[in-house]
């Protein structure tokens, strides 16, 4: 929660018990700190019948006071705190001058209660009220925004807690609510407006001649052939650091929002990406996190060093602190642009030091969907080259697999691209953002000079005449205009992958891959059809898209009907992660663990890249569709899926 900070603390000096951090004021904004520690814990409402008031208010971060939309005065909005099988009565007042609504983000819910404008329900007008009303049907974290235009990058957003009928099976002595966002001085309006405009308008970490001249980041070679190709390889976010302030509950880095512990309990932090644009890299370091919770879904336990959260997914870790010193928790911003910081300490007033930001990576050819550094050990069966796929490792219907997805064209063979998919050596003067077939015709790098590649020895000499990237005939079903800057020419499966720039950390980082339910999930039938939707973009125009088409230009909703259970295939066509969500439903991701598979609402597909999951189509409605980085669904990456009864021929 934001509350006013006493301005006299500001720029204290003195070294903070615990961490023996000296306070510096050249050190950057985010190893900083302006607070000996608020401990103010989330404000609390519970029960049957709860009333949310959406305002404007001003709220202090980092001493600094900022324009925001909160809830019963405070953000984040306060805490929700429910049971398994209660029925909750929501009476949300909106006191905006303008609509405003609420969406209980992986709730199960009736569809008019799920708070989409224009979906489910008409919104909420100014000055009046509308009441939620539904059954609480699960457990877990979950959380709650505002579905209307840009309102959840101002404030509009808060946890939910769903205490289980039984007993847990995480067991702790203590948990904390870690509400992690990014905060703006500049209005929703305006940041949108400044991507359209250049999409790079935030990145201030682009690569530099001087960069060049020591040594650092691409060689020439590299850079001039990404050049060609009209793509950056240092644009891993769009909104970043110099637009945003990274949150924790509320409270800005310097603010140092403190959870308690006493040495030797078990904790529990409920930890949830409510930010509007940013992936953060969590980690504490001096503590193993044990993963026990995804998207409210019990897994199997999973320690870790650091896990990546994706915008809208929730993560439960337990932590058991030892020593009786502070630790330092880090959201690290994706792009290493700025930090989320808060302190676990015994006691208050302690801090603990603050890790530098690491370097920004940098997208590779895996990035771009052209890895082969996996290409050994290829089914070079019915001509074509499919490499390993774990999702038909224990699968009831790895036959439906994907063509296209994954695989190389004809009898190639290839010694692999080394790891991090250098590009050094390769001739881009012909590529003409064409093809490279992906799907099992021959002929798809018909034309392909390979005479300098020389088994271990990379792709170095490559000419890359026919190397394509953008070839519709890989993805028939996606529209082709401008919209559509690139298609992936060899999407690879990526749940094993740390996430960008946690390739060599040094330390074990969760990927999709670790995560197993700790309970066989309730349909393990196997997909009677499979469905492949692309993540498009054009990255230089800041359009976003599914297959090519934007929401405002296609209002036909994509079909299921109720039960049925299928397969769909997330295809990213572009050089950035999206989190897809899909409202009403869970669904497992195809990772090899059968019918443990892990049950999630959200998901991050990594840049191109893929995912697989299965979903069983059981709640009749209709529902949205979307990238959770709030700016792309904005600018189109939505749409509209329709559950109807079987029987029903509309």
């Amino acid at each position: 929660m934001s509350r006013i900070i006493d301005r006299r603390q500001m720029l204290r000096g003195a070294a903070l018990a615990g961490g023996g951090l000296a306070l510096s004021a050249y050190m950057p904004a985010w190893a900083q700190t302006n607070s000996a520690g608020i401990i103010t814990p989330l404000p609390t409402v519970t029960g049957n019948d709860i009333t949310l008031r959406i305002a404007r208010q001003t709220m202090m971060i980092d001493g600094r006071a900022s324009k925001a939309i909160g809830i019963n005065g405070t953000v984040p909005a306060p805490l929700i705190r429910l049971r398994e099988g209660q029925t909750v009565r929501l009476n949300v007042i909106n006191d905006l001058d303008e609509d405003s609504s609420i969406h209980w983000h992986g709730l199960l819910v009736p569809p008019q209660f799920d708070g989409v404008p224009g979906i489910s329900f008409p919104g909420i007008k100014p000055r009046s009220s509308f009441l939620y009303e539904f059954p609480i049907r699960q457990n877990g974290t979950y959380w709650y925004h505002s579905h209307s235009g840009l309102q959840e990058q101002l404030g509009h957003y808060g946890p939910i807690v769903i205490d289980p009928v039984g007993a847990d099976p995480v067991q702790s002595d203590r948990e904390h609510v870690i509400v992690l966002s990014d905060h703006s001085q500049l209005s929703p309006a305006t940041i949108f407006r400044d991507m359209k405009v250049d999409p790079g308008h935030f990145n201030y970490q682009r690569q530099t001649l001087a960069g060049l001249l020591s040594g650092k980041d691409q060689p020439l070679k590299d850079r001039v052939d990404w050049g060609k190709m009209r793509m950056d390889p240092t644009d891993i976010s769009d909104a970043t650091g110099p637009a945003y302030t990274y949150l924790v509950n509320g409270h800005g880095p310097r603010d140092n929002w403190t959870a308690l512990f006493t040495p030797g309990q078990r904790v529990r932090l409920r930890v949830i990406n409510a930010s509007s644009m940013t992936t953060f890299n969590v980690r504490i370091p001096g503590l193993k996190l044990s993963i026990v919770q995804a998207d409210g879904q019990n897994v199997m336990p999973v320690e870790v060093d650091e896990f990546q959260i994706g915008v809208a997914e929730t993560y439960d870790a337990i932590v058991t602190p030892i020593d009786d010193r502070a630790y330092t928790l880090v959201g690290e911003a994706i792009d290493r642009s700025g930090l989320a910081r808060a302190t676990l300490a015994p006691r208050p007033g302690m801090a603990a030091e603050v890790p530098a930001l690491r370097p920004r990576p940098l997208a590779t050819m895996k990035d771009m969907g052209m890895d082969m550094s996996s290409m050994g050990g290829m089914d070079m069966s019915s001509g074509g080259m499919r490499g390993p796929d774990p999702t038909n490792e224990k699968n009831p219907s790895a036959g439906l697999t994907t063509p296209g997805a994954g695989t190389v064209a004809g009898a190639m063979a290839m010694g692999g691209m080394p790891q991090g998919g250098t590009m050094s050596g390769m001739d881009h003067s012909a590529m003409n953002h064409g093809a490279m077939a992906t799907g099992g015709s021959a002929g798809g790098m018909a034309g392909m000079d390979h005479s300098s590649m020389g088994g271990q020895q990379g792709m170095a000499g490559m000419d890359m005449g026919s190397m394509k990237m953008r070839d519709f005939s890989k993805a028939p079903q996606v529209k082709k205009g401008p919209g559509v800057q690139t298609i992936s020419p060899i999407p690879m499966d990526r749940t094993g992958d740390p996430g960008q720039g946690l390739e060599n950390v040094g330390h074990k980082v969760l990927v999709y891959r670790d995560l197993m339910a700790l309970e066989r999930n309730p349909d393990v039938r196997a997909p009677s059809r499979s469905l492949d939707i692309h993540l498009t973009g054009n990255m230089e125009r800041f359009m976003w898209s599914f297959d090519g088409v934007k929401m405002s230009d296609m209002m036909k909703p994509i079909p299921f009907l109720e039960g049925e259970r299928v397969r769909i295939n997330l295809i990213n066509d572009s050089m950035m992660g999206h989190p897809i969500h899909i409202h009403g439903h869970f669904f497992e991701l195809v990772t090899g663990h059968g019918d443990h598979a892990p049950r999630k609402h959200t998901v991050i597909v990594q840049p191109g890249g893929k995912v697989t999951w299965d979903f069983t189509a059981d709640a009749v409605g209709d529902w949205a569709f979307h990238c959770h980085l709030l700016y792309h669904m904005h600018a189109g990456m939505m749409r509209t899926v329709s559950v109807r009864p079987r029987g029903d021929v509309a």
